[in-house]
């Protein structure tokens, strides 16, 4: 589904990814740990092309990343959460959700405004799809209240419906448990590996959750100032040297 090789990016002298190469099987959830500073979110940047790459080459189902303009990347498959919430805060639930779909809509500014019927029947199918995700993501009780008014984990259930709401083969997910509470992370957690095998997707995720990331990822990356310090299994890598050292420094 995924492949990079040799991926560098450098902000003046500063290397925050250093010659980074991995790949993500479709269907596996892989998670990427590492401390601060180790890359993880510049990573993602990279690859929703909101950075260009100073070296290497990013493929997506085998097709150059790089090529691709960065208004493409959403309808070409692949969807991003963030680590701080950027939803519309005084539309609904719903309308958020169906903010998600734009990507997947053909009808432009003239039919639109000539309110031809294909327009109607599109936002038919968009309302549709929004509300099957509602289900899915147990957000049908608060589809008509504004985001604002949302306590924080609700609100990144919202988040997370509208990357949906772009049908990608790729969900990038930055730090979803940031700000959840114990409880809320389990339910996280046994919410993605649900998305992942009902809509068939397959998961990037960045995560400094250590338990989240061991408990449903199927394979573990390991980043410490950009570059790849571990990878295989979470057992694994939980037992790495270098990724002990990384988080508890070389005393442990």
């Amino acid at each position: 589904m995924l492949e990079l090789r040799g991926l560098s990016k450098h902000f003046g002298a500063l290397k925050v990814i250093d010659d980074l190469s991995m790949t993500v099987a479709a269907g596996e959830v892989l998670g990427v740990i590492g401390p601060n500073g180790a890359g993880k979110t510049t990573l993602f940047n990279c690859l929703s092309r909101l950075y260009e790459c100073d070296r290497g080459a990013v493929f997506f189902a085998g097709e150059p990343l790089e090529r691709v303009p960065r208004h493409r990347v959403a309808p070409l498959g692949i969807g991003r959460t963030f680590q701080n919430l950027a939803l519309f805060r005084t539309m609904t639930v719903l309308e958020n959700i169906m903010v998600g779909r734009h990507c997947r809509t053909r009808s432009g500014f003239v039919r639109n405004a000539l309110r031809t019927p294909s327009v109607g029947a599109e936002e038919r199918a968009t309302a549709a799809k929004a509300r099957e995700l509602l289900a899915l993501l147990d957000l049908e009780p608060v589809a008509q209240l504004p985001v604002s008014d949302l306590p924080f984990g609700t609100q990144k259930r919202v988040e997370l419906g509208r990357a949906l709401a772009a049908e990608p083969a790729l969900l990038l997910l930055d730090e979803p448990a940031s700000g959840l509470n114990h409880e809320e992370v389990g339910a996280l957690g046994a919410l993605i590996r649900v998305i992942r095998d009902r809509l068939r997707l397959t998961v990037l995720l960045v995560e400094h959750h250590m338990s989240l990331v061991m408990s449903i990822s199927d394979r573990v990356v390991a980043l410490n100032f950009g570059r790849k310090i571990a990878e295989g299994s979470p057992d694994q890598v939980r037992a790495h040297p270098e990724v002990i050292r990384a988080y508890l420094g070389a005393a442990a």
